[in-house]
């Protein structure tokens, strides 16, 4: 178990870091995917830069679900319990929460997350299985993303209110910055705001002083340009979960008939920014009026090397977990070493996919790798609009296999559909594209795929992608990107130097038609320049895999994004 830091070994925190999920150890299912991982890396990237940070998130005693896939892929949820004793420290405080009229009581989980200089950052998860509440207040905790909206919002409760209240019982008095990653953390205004106001005075509503106040410490990072994809609450529901005095407080910070939470930590924040530079400019034509700015997401760069490449760096660039920007200098490193490093990569991902699905893939032949929620806008099945065409580039320019993973949502039938789909064509390809779906995509699956594949294919519909991460963490392993021009890689991309565009920047706004061309693109990149790159100019295709390590690896890191919040959004 994860020892306590004494008071003196740390400076006191200065930034609070709110997550509804955060992924810190595989064996802990508390996240579901590209949204708690990077709050991890966040994590771990504050304690690299001994940054006095805390972070906030609930316990999620029943996780995300593991995911079963039956031979025709059809998705089944299995529920997921883990030893929350054995991973975690108890901490004795008890604050309470009003949910629902009723008083819900909340205890906290201890982890330490250790930087590379020995820093550390405490990560509280928040529960409510606790004897003293009822027996549906017991389970708040239980479900990441489970439940209906009434379920939904009560943990936001338990994080944003139940959240501040731990922080101040754990001793957390130091704090200057609440940073409300995404807007299920929103309701951390309305408790600054309760801090802010007299307790003489809480049944008046608050004053400008007061709302300015809360606005002087709030940050707000939106992650998603999808409508859906806000939190929205009836005012109904929000005041019989909430109560009418903390409706009429949400009122005055400007909150009408519905609760957006996306709006209301627009409206309670000093810094705003989206994840990526175009998404920055997206979320100011969903939220016009609000100055919104863009810090790029990044990744850890000490969690996802694999260990042939950490090797690799240790040898060339011995502070490259210390400093992820010196992974600028694998220019250097001579082609033939990253060649090998990549070669154990692929191996170890060959042999798990060996393992799993009990397919062997061939090494000598090209692999895409897509990993990453199963999802309509991020259209998995690009590849296979026209199998036709797809075997004609096979024959003609060299084999072809893909790995895929990921998970779909629950209620996300669209997101099952693709997994389906994929199935049945892997099933008409056969041995010429052999397609090999992996299930139960989780943070260790990630690692072996992220850094085994040749190519990493990437086919969002733009401009849906807020960023993505999971080509960064490639680039890290020296695998470069094949991607649609959205999120990061409009940053990332230089073609023939870090890896291949598919289409263009302006896509036609017809989804059958913007489909058509980018499937055609994909399938003219592979057979001009990826495929003939791999098999006929394989010093050229080594050199692009150094300049996806040397350009992009050494940017898009949480490292740097991390330096970027505590200099621009934290202001310390």
């Amino acid at each position: 178990m994860p020892a306590r830091i004494p008071p003196a070994e740390a400076p006191a925190a200065r930034v609070a870091y709110f997550s509804m999920e955060l992924a810190l150890d595989p064996a802990m299912p508390t996240y579901a995917g590209g949204l708690g991982v990077l709050a991890g890396d966040t994590v771990r990237s504050a304690a690299d830069l001994a940054l006095p940070m805390v972070a906030v998130t609930l316990l999620h005693r029943r996780g995300y679900f593991e995911q079963r896939l039956d031979p025709r892929g059809e998705q089944l949820e299995v529920p997921v319990a883990w030893p929350v004793e054995q991973r975690l420290e108890p901490l004795a405080p008890r604050v309470d929460v009003v949910i629902d009229g009723r008083r819900v009581s909340i205890r906290a989980w201890r982890r330490d997350v250790m930087g590379a200089t020995r820093a550390r950052v405490p990560v509280y998860f928040l529960d409510t299985d606790v004897p003293d509440n009822d027996a549906a207040d017991r389970t708040l905790t239980d479900l990441l993303y489970g439940g209906d909206l009434a379920y939904r919002l009560r943990q936001e409760v338990v994080l944003g209110l139940g959240g501040v209240a731990m922080l101040r019982a754990l001793g957390h008095d130091a704090l200057v910055r609440f940073h409300l990653n995404e807007g299920h953390a929103a309701l951390v205004a309305l408790a600054l705001l309760e801090d802010a106001v007299s307790p003489a005075a809480v049944d008046a509503m608050p004053d400008a002083r007061a709302i300015e106040a809360v606005r002087a410490q709030c940050v707000f990072t939106t992650h998603t340009p999808v409508p859906a994809g806000h939190d929205q609450f009836p005012a109904e529901l929000a005041q019989r979960v909430l109560g009418a005095r903390r409706w009429a407080w949400l009122r005055a910070l400007g909150v009408e008939g519905t609760l957006n939470m996306t709006e209301l930590a627009l409206r309670a924040a000093r810094f705003v920014n989206g994840v990526a530079m175009r998404h920055g400019e997206v979320s100011k034509t969903m939220f016009p009026g609000y100055p919104i700015r863009a810090i790029t997401n990044g990744v850890h760069a000490g969690t996802w090397v694999a260990p042939s490449f950490q090797a690799l760096y240790d040898r060339h660039l011995p502070e490259w977990r210390r400093d992820a920007l010196s992974l600028r200098y694998a220019i250097g490193i001579g082609g033939a070493e990253i060649w090998e490093a990549h070669r154990l990569t692929k191996r170890a991902l060959l042999d798990e996919v060996q393992r799993r699905a009990r397919v062997r893939l061939d090494e000598h032949v090209i692999t895409l790798g897509f990993a990453r929620r199963a999802t309509a806008y991020k259209r998995a099945t690009l590849l296979f609009r026209d199998l036709a065409r797809l075997r004609a580039l096979v024959e003609h320019g060299g084999g072809l296999q893909v790995v895929f993973a990921g998970k779909a949502h629950p209620r996300d039938e669209a997101g099952k559909a693709l997994i389906r789909r994929i199935h049945e064509a892997r099933d008409a390809l056969g041995d010429r594209v052999p397609v090999v779906y992996l299930e139960n995509y989780d943070v260790d699956l990630a690692r072996l795929v992220c850094a085994g594949v040749d190519v990493w294919l990437n086919t969002p519909r733009p401009p849906l992608e807020a960023s993505g991460t999971s080509g960064m963490k490639a680039a890290l392993n020296g695998v470069p990107s094949l991607s649609v021009l959205d999120g990061w890689w409009i940053e990332g991309h230089i073609e023939n130097v870090t890896g291949w565009a598919i289409g263009g920047p302006a896509p036609p706004s017809d989804e059958e038609a913007a489909d058509a061309a980018d499937a055609a693109a994909l399938y003219d990149a592979l057979a001009t320049a990826v495929l003939p790159c791999f098999y006929g100019e394989r010093d050229r295709f080594i050199s692009i895999m150094r300049y996806a390590i040397a350009v992009n690896g050494a940017f898009f890191n949480s490292q740097r994004m991390v330096a970027q919040y505590a200099h621009n959004a934290y202001a310390l």
